[in-house]
């Protein structure tokens, strides 16, 4: 899944600790991956058999609460328990916004490699953590039976009492400079949509001085790729996808005369100015819970580019739509100070 294009892969040097090195790049894959989730390691062989091995890891079962109570019993359980620990210690937690909680196992599997060679590999798994096991021998079609409803739990979402209620038809850029970062709205109205096609398409057209098929002043756009609806669907899945990759057209969108955007995970220092610059703001939806989201789309029609597909621009009209701010006009970045400060406090537990 998307939780892939944060994966990593480094040939340290047979001296050089794995720790260390995976200390330092969770907090460089942001919240793109959807935390919290697992961390896959494949450690040895060769480039190619060190990521096998980190995505052969992920099949496994979570145990982790199993392993901390009988204790590690070789150095591959034991680095497990250490990354555990230090990975969480690290208070990126839940979407990026701090918590106590970033993973939810750390799995590692290792291969005899050359004395001279350490391949480590790391593949993130979100936290919407799906897969199935099956064997194909020849016989023929594998049948796979479906999970029972029944164990899953009954979830019933009711708004918060605080969160506020947005009227997208009648928002105005000084009522949004009032929002906070880590403050909940609920967006009612319609919402244009867009991602990485739409924006190159955008951006070629504007390149040529060609008028935009879609007037996006005073809007607000969700960067997501809808699934086609079925039954009595609005509209099928619809979760947000990485703003990061949005972030090079952050200045050109927003010369449109957008309010914002709603995506998930963070974004970079460059699309944070630009943000500033504009008096724009940055909302953040709940990633890996696509179908939840859809929920709130009433009604879902094409307006540009048809012929990308899920890519093209919808408009989608939305009844309480759950949302974070997650950067405020003024360029203050939950997913900056929601860490630092959760990073702080456990150092301070710990003391």
């Amino acid at each position: 899944g998307g939780s892939e294009n944060k994966s990593k892969l480094v040939m340290l040097n047979p001296n050089e600790s794995i720790v260390d090195w995976v200390l330092e790049v969770v907090p460089e894959m942001g919240a793109g991956w959807c935390p919290p989730g697992m961390l896959g390691i494949g450690i040895g062989g060769s480039a190619e058999k060190a990521m096998l091995l980190a995505k052969e890891s992920l099949m496994a079962p979570i145990d982790i609460q199993d392993l901390q109570a009988r204790g590690a019993q070789n150095r591959i359980e034991e680095l497990r328990l250490e990354l555990y620990e230090k990975v969480n210690r690290l208070g990126i937690g839940a979407q990026g916004l701090g918590g106590l909680t970033t993973v939810l196992d750390v799995k590692i599997l290792d291969y005899p490699t050359h004395a001279a060679s350490l391949p480590v590999a790391i593949i993130p798994n979100c936290a919407a953590t799906r897969h199935v096991h099956f064997t194909l021998d020849g016989s023929g079609v594998a049948e796979l039976t479906p999970p029972n409803p029944d164990v899953y739990p009954d979830v019933h979402w009711a708004p918060s009492p605080q969160a506020k209620r947005v009227n997208l038809e009648t928002v105005t850029r000084e009522e949004t400079q009032t929002w906070k970062p880590g403050d909940t709205l609920l967006l009612t109205g319609k919402l244009l949509t867009g991602r990485d096609a739409a924006h190159k398409r955008i951006q070629t057209m504007l390149a040529k001085g060609e008028t935009l098929p879609v007037d996006f002043t005073n809007k607000f756009i969700y960067y997501v790729g809808p699934v086609d609806a079925v039954r009595d669907e609005a509209v099928g899945p619809a979760g947000p996808t990485t703003a990061t990759r949005m972030d090079s057209y952050t200045d050109m969108m927003l010369n449109t005369g957008l309010l914002g955007s709603i995506g998930k995970a963070e974004r970079g220092e460059e699309a944070l100015a630009e943000i500033a610059k504009h008096k724009s703001v940055y909302l953040m939806a709940v990633g890996g819970a696509a179908y939840l989201v859809s929920k709130a789309i009433k009604k879902s029609c094409v307006l540009a580019f048809e012929e990308l597909g899920m890519e093209a621009i919808y408009e989608f009209e939305v009844v309480d739509m759950p949302v974070t701010v997650a950067v405020s006009a003024s360029g203050e970045s939950v997913h900056n100070t929601g860490p630092a400060h959760w990073k702080k406090t456990i150092a301070l537990q710990a003391v």
